[in-house]
């Protein structure tokens, strides 16, 4: 078997060390692993597969000889790097948003639409951890009875704000229960500790925020342009694991059985809906898990054609270094 040359840029943050975990726990064939990181985190190793593993300076020439680059280190760097890792003949797989909504950059979840890497020249998106599990499970019902419309709200942990926002929610706990008063607050504009912050991102224009918008606009893209979406984007004390409350409306009448039936045959999603023996989806019990959960499956009884589902996934997984790896996979076949 062929063995590549992968580099994972941003190896120090939380994506990109879930991105080497997941290389090694889906056996992705590394010859080699690079991890790159901004000069401040020099002297810092990762573990891989045993070994610690140095990490290098993010520079243009680091890309020499690299077959897979996976990048998680903010936009600005993807803009900066994605290119000149492309130049030097990897292929970039960006988990960022800065090229999601470009049209000549395919937006990939593989179990969604794998065939849009054929048309890749050098860089491939990931979309936003709350959109790919989204999509992932919206994909059966729009096959079989056409979605018209989505209106969705999540309830995303604090992970998805970096290392930065888990050491905030666990600092403000603690200093909550000890009754230490008010605590700091830095990466949220409110105590996250005990509360729901209905603010991701910032705010723009139409009074939506870019991250509701990015939801938006990456559904359409993915799955079908015709989807009406809409989306409210909330901030929950939670480490890791996003969940989503979504209903959906269909051109063609489906039963919350029919639904249940799609999801259970569906790739990269397990159905787990048993209310009456208290079985759904919660982030704590998918965290550190590969599927995308759906339970509280069931026919909306205030309109016509509704279904209204919950959906829960590891957003440091799904969400992210784990749709890249996915992604990687899928290139080398």
């Amino acid at each position: 078997m062929k063995k590549y040359i992968v580099a994972v840029v941003g190896a120090t943050g939380v994506v990109g060390q879930e991105m080497i975990n997941v290389l090694e726990q889906r056996k992705f064939p590394v010859k080699k692993l690079v991890p790159l990181a901004s000069e401040r985190s020099l002297g810092m190793t990762v573990k891989y597969k045993g070994e610690n593993v140095d990490v290098q300076e993010l520079k243009p020439e680091s890309f020499e000889n690299i077959d897979i680059a996976l990048f998680s280190a903010g936009g600005s760097i993807s803009e900066k790097f994605a290119p000149e890792a492309v130049q030097r003949g990897a292929v970039v797989i960006d988990n960022t948003s800065h090229f999601r909504m470009d049209n000549n950059v395919p937006l990939v979840v593989p179990e969604v639409n794998a065939d849009a890497l054929k048309e890749h020249q050098g860089i491939i998106a990931n979309p936003n951890c709350s959109t790919a599990q989204l999509v992932v499970a919206l994909k059966p019902i729009h096959d079989y009875a056409t979605i018209e419309r989505v209106v969705v709200s999540t309830y995303q942990s604090v992970s998805g704000a970096g290392k930065e926002a888990i050491s905030e929610l666990e600092n403000q706990t603690r200093s909550m229960l000890n009754g230490q008063g008010q605590p700091e607050k830095n990466k949220f504009p409110y105590t996250i500790a005990f509360n729901v912050i209905p603010h991701i991102d910032v705010f723009l224009d139409n009074g939506y925020t870019k991250e509701e918008m990015k939801m938006i606009e990456e559904t359409q893209k993915i799955l079908d342009s015709e989807i009406a979406v809409t989306a409210t984007t909330v901030r929950v004390p939670v480490f890791i694991g996003h969940s989503e409350s979504v209903n959906i409306q269909t051109k063609k009448k489906i039963s919350a059985k029919k639904v249940r039936e799609l999801l259970k045959q569906a790739p990269g999603i397990e159905v787990q809906d048993d209310p009456a023996s208290n079985i759904y989806p919660t982030p704590q019990e998918a965290s550190g898990k590969d599927p995308v959960y759906a339970g509280r499956i069931r026919e909306d009884i205030s309109m016509k054609n509704g279904i209204e589902l919950w959906c829960v996934a590891d957003n440091l997984r799904k969400g992210a270094a784990l749709n890249a790896v996915q992604i990687a996979e899928e290139l080398i076949k």
